[in-house]
């Protein structure tokens, strides 16, 4: 009795460990749009389901975000990957397509997918944009992950510009409204190098200057602040 006990446990055992080994091995699930619309977290029998730049992810566990009522609900059964970044949860906004998109921006989706890798449960992928029929990535999927790269090595060397020149303090009240001021040097606004490259538009950022460094081509005088003010008031 004893011996048929161990070897009804031993079988157990091996059954389990060959069906982690399958689960391991197998194929992930390929989903097309259409069956994927049908997991938006309506039917509570199912489990909720969204996907992100073709990869598919269960997000059941987080029922009271994406499903009905929840703030990520728009999320829910479809792949929306635009949405991620352009904040448009409407029409022609939840599209996978990121057309148009600045290499940050597209690097900013590529860092939510490796997010819901981390998080949730990885469901398979969608036929379509970023994988064919046989679940192989598509140029297109190729062509964002290279986008994406490029715009991480232009904000690390951002980054690394702008660390070259300190930065100005800052607060904000309500009833006082904003100020930027410098411990060392005077404030002024400069442009970000590399804006254009990584989101397509031009954007400034207030950085402390010494005396000899004022005349620098491209310094800005905040509106309203004198020339040689180390503090300044700003809307």
């Amino acid at each position: 009795m004893a011996l048929g006990r161990r070897l009804l446990l031993g079988l157990a055992l091996l059954a389990a460990l060959l069906a982690v080994v399958l689960q391991l091995y197998r194929k992930p699930r390929l989903w097309t749009t259409e069956e994927l619309s049908l997991y938006n977290g309506t039917d509570e029998s199912l489990p909720i389901i969204l996907g992100i730049l073709g990869s598919v992810f269960d997000v059941t566990k987080g029922r009271s975000n994406y499903g009905p009522g929840g703030g990520y609900h728009h999320f829910a059964g479809r792949d929306a990957s635009r949405a991620f970044v352009s904040g448009n949860f409407t029409g022609d906004g939840l599209t996978d397509s990121l057309q148009g998109l600045s290499s940050m921006e597209v690097n900013s989706i590529v860092d939510w997918r490796k997010f819901y890798f981390e998080r949730y449960i990885f469901a398979g992928k969608i036929i379509g944009r970023y994988y064919d029929s046989q679940g192989n990535p598509t140029k297109y999927l190729k062509g964002v992950e290279v986008k994406a790269k490029r715009g991480a090595q232009l904000l690390e060397k951002q980054k690394s510009e702008e660390a070259k020149i300190p930065s100005c303090n800052s607060k904000w009240s309500q009833q006082e409204g904003g100020e930027v001021w410098c411990e060392t040097g005077y404030p002024r606004l400069i442009r970000r190098p590399g804006d254009i490259a990584l989101t397509g538009q031009v954007s400034q950022r207030c950085a402390c200057f010494k005396d000899e460094e004022l005349d620098n081509p491209g310094l800005v005088v905040y509106s309203g602040c004198d020339y040689l003010a180390t503090s300044c008031k700003v809307k």
